[in-house]
């Protein structure tokens, strides 16, 4: 302090008469309003749980773990409430995050990115009693989604069901059944209004209206449909499958058991991989046996197993030492090293392609035992098996057989989850779908590093396609040669076609790699319906181009489209004909990109709503596309916006007059 301030505040102390008087003193504030104050400094920041929310979303997780609630299971947390409630309540929400210690905003990001998520607020919100969803992807527009959404909501408030809510969504994976409307969980293929109305008066809410139970047991041998179609069930919803002991029966699991038991050479089995030609039937192609042995490779290093150069030790017991069923996480995420994991994409979410389902629900082991095999001559700790949430049969029917396969297990098993996606047609990217099972938004990862390095949970990861691994047990009991032995038109292989649109036998192909369009539709789908006539096809579902007929020559195979601006990534073949205009095709699909891009990067999200805009325009601005496919091919995080071009490229290139 001053000293002059110092010695005037001493002088008016000591003589109070040489100065005026301090002021009297006035209070700021009362008792009453220090109390308050204090009170609402100490009240905790944001929305706070209610204690009635706390208790439903506590019942509805079941017992806590001595750790807490794994943060990986945010989303099948997720899908527990909104299975129960119909829709995510926000009160729940912020339950839900009190329960496992997360910020609100990390568990609203999550639940609000997934299409299957409802976020309602208030306390008067509801779920609606039921939802009907259609399908306005392409082959269901062209078989009259369109109409049937128009048509529905009329129709089911003249019949007294107009709380139904009616949805227009994307692929629900079962085209050749098209158009297709689903009541809830309750598939209606072949859909008609007095079909769904039907099947809302006899299933009126979410309690009746799931998929129906699987039928009795069937051998269901994929060998014995080589060069042919697989059948038409009588049910078409819900076919006849192998259970466990028909699969047995028939020398299911000898091979896993064998080779997990030391009884055959893990090296055997890989070399017989690489020689058959296998290559993942997801979409890329990547050869599925090179892709063994560098996660394998990476593995090793992680564990220090191997030094760089050489080939790693044998994993110590089967699958390098399984966890113990209902065990948390083999490590939490961010951590790296250690043995490898496998992740197995079931999210068939492109546009056309129903192969993965078709297979699946007849014959779940056939998967499984190629789930063991890799999974014991990799090394790896523990399975993800990662499921779209459309195919709510298929979830029962593999989690049964799964059930089935610990109750009896023919050798050690790993630790195995099935995971259930919620809708994100991204989530079918390797890195995208490793987000999602690790409990978060299914973005996909900027790479390097590549997921054989650090993948899920920052481990090596082995990730396949569910088709990928349904045939290595065939591969390697019947030599690679039988499987490489099949083909057209100098290629090697088999590959299973989904083919729908107009054609009269639409359904999987398992036909020779190398097939023509043309082959493909006189010998596998009994030729185009009469009056139709080949016009265009997409070889490789929505993200693989469109191509003319005169171009109906070209064999179908990895590498043979590309000279073409196609590809054939996972062979959903639509067909189109004269009826049809390839610009009508090239939107519908450019409008499900829109939809479906997660939004990560501007090229993606701007440029395919960009595109969509402009392709709506009765003539296009040739330029001004061109440019914006340039962009999103070039700077686009994922293939999703690598590819979203395709349709573009190939409209102005082939089917110009239909824009001009």
């Amino acid at each position: 302090m001053h000293a002059k301030s110092s010695q005037y505040i001493a002088n008016t102390i000591a003589d109070p008469m040489t100065s005026n008087p301090p002021p009297a003193a006035v209070p700021l504030a009362t008792p009453d309003d220090m109390r308050a104050l204090i009170r609402s400094k100490s009240r905790l920041k944001g929305r706070q749980p209610e204690y009635a929310a706390m208790a439903e979303v506590a019942q509805l997780l079941g017992p806590r773990l001595a750790g807490g609630f794994r943060r990986d299971l945010l989303i099948e947390y997720l899908h527990r409430l909104n299975d129960h409630f119909g829709v995510l309540h926000d009160r729940h929400l912020v339950a839900l995050a009190k329960q496992m210690n997360l910020p609100m905003a990390e568990v609203y990001e999550v639940a609000s990115f997934y299409h299957h998520f409802e976020i309602v607020r208030g306390e008067d919100a509801q779920a609606p009693r039921l939802v009907l969803r259609v399908c306005d992807s392409l082959s269901c527009s062209m078989a009259g989604a369109r109409e049937l959404l128009a048509a529905l909501p009329g129709r089911l408030r003249a019949a007294g069901q107009g709380d139904v809510q009616v949805q227009a969504v994307p692929c629900l994976g079962r085209c050749e059944q098209a158009p297709v409307a689903v009541v809830h969980q309750c598939p209606v293929p072949h859909a008609t209004v007095d079909a769904v109305l039907e099947t809302v008066r006899c299933k009126p809410n979410r309690a009746l209206a799931l998929h129906p139970q699987a039928l009795a047991a069937i051998n269901f041998d994929v060998a014995g449909l080589v060069e042919q179609s697989v059948p038409a069930q009588p049910d078409a919803i819900s076919p006849a499958h192998t259970d466990l002991a028909t699969y047995r029966a028939h020398g299911g699991y000898q091979l896993a058991a064998a080779l997990v038991n030391g009884e055959m050479d893990a090296e055997a089995v890989l070399t017989a991989v690489e020689d058959s030609g296998l290559r993942g039937l997801g979409g890329a192609g990547f050869p599925a046996g090179r892709k063994w042995r560098i996660v394998r490779e990476q593995s090793a290093l992680a564990e220090g197993r191997a030094a760089p150069g050489e080939a790693p030790a044998p994993v110590p017991g089967a699958y390098g030492g399984p966890l113990p069923s209902g065990s948390s996480a083999p490590r939490e995420a961010g951590e790296r090293g250690g043995t490898a994991l496998m992740a197995v994409n079931i999210d068939e979410g492109e546009p056309g392609t129903f192969k993965d389902r078709t297979y699946l629900e007849r014959d779940p082991h056939r998967f499984l035992e190629g789930v063991l095999i890799a999974a014991q001559v990799v090394g790896t700790e523990a399975v993800y098996i990662y499921l779209r949430d459309e195919y709510h049969g298929c979830r029962a029917l593999l989690q049964a057989a799964l059930d089935d396969l610990h109750a009896e297990p023919p050798c050690p098993l790993p630790h195995i989850e099935l995971r259930r996606g919620a809708g994100a047609y991204i989530c079918g990217e390797e890195s995208a779908m490793i987000e999602s099972i690790e409990g978060r938004r299914g973005e996909p990862r900027l790479r390097p590093p590549f997921i054989a390095q650090v993948g899920l949970f920052g481990r090596p990861t082995l990730a396949h396609n569910f088709e990928t691994l349904y045939w290595v047990r065939d591969i390697v009991e019947r030599g690679p040669q039988w499987f490489a032995g099949f083909g057209r038109h100098g290629r090697r292989g088999l590959r299973s076609f989904s083919v729908s649109g107009r054609v009269r036998q639409p359904g999987v192909k398992l036909a020779p790699a190398g097939i023509t369009v043309q082959e493909l539709i006189d010998e596998y789908c009994g030729g185009m319906p009469d009056g139709h006539q080949l016009y265009a096809y997409l070889p490789g579902g929505a993200s693989g181009g469109i191509l003319p007929a005169r171009l109906n020559q070209v064999p179908l195979d990895f590498d043979t489209l590309q000279p073409y601006g196609c590809f054939i990534g996972s062979a959903a073949v639509i067909v189109l004909s004269q009826h049809d205009r390839a610009r009508d095709a090239a939107l519908n699909v450019m409008r499900f990109f829109e939809h479906e891009s997660c939004g990560q990067c501007t090229p993606c999200r701007v440029g395919t709503a960009k595109a969509a805009a402009l392709m709506a325009a009765p003539q296009w601005d040739a330029n001004l596309l061109d440019d914006l496919a340039q962009v999103m091919a070039d700077a686009s995080i994922c293939g999703l916006g690598q590819a979203a071009p395709n349709p573009i490229r190939c409209i102005r290139k082939y089917f110009a007059h239909e824009v001009a």
